[in-house]
């Protein structure tokens, strides 16, 4: 299933794991003058496209956590609950309306066709 983006809407009402229709989400930086602030993300972006951009790939949804500032607040929406994150990009996998695994960061490169095929 091709790789979606989350609307505007995702941002000031963040949904519960169990309202998402996506196997996966990933949590990006937001796209300022043209890319991708953050350089983490920049780097495992064409990745990411590849692995989950084809008709036969899992279900996955971008979200974007906001511009370096918005980010950097401790009051991010998302670094509370349900999604806790601490770095970006962060993939996480759902299962059944929860959070069965996660991969941060640097683990992403290494690890995502590992972290996509367990169970």
């Amino acid at each position: 299933m091709p790789l979606h983006i989350a609307d505007k809407t995702f941002t000031g009402s963040t949904p519960k794991p169990e309202e998402i229709k996506h196997d996966y989400l990933i949590f990006y930086s937001s796209i300022v003058d043209g890319q991708l602030w953050c350089p983490d993300c920049r780097i495992v972006d064409g990745l990411l496209k590849e692995t989950f951009g084809s008709d036969e790939s899992p279900s996955a949804l971008i979200v974007y956590v906001g511009d370096r500032p918005t980010w950097k607040t401790p009051a991010n929406e998302f670094r509370g609950e349900p999604w806790k994150i601490e770095s970006i990009p962060t993939i996480i996998k759902l299962k059944d309306g929860t959070e069965a695994s996660r991969l941060v960061d640097s683990e992403i490169s290494a690890g995502l066709q590992e972290f996509i095929h367990s169970t």
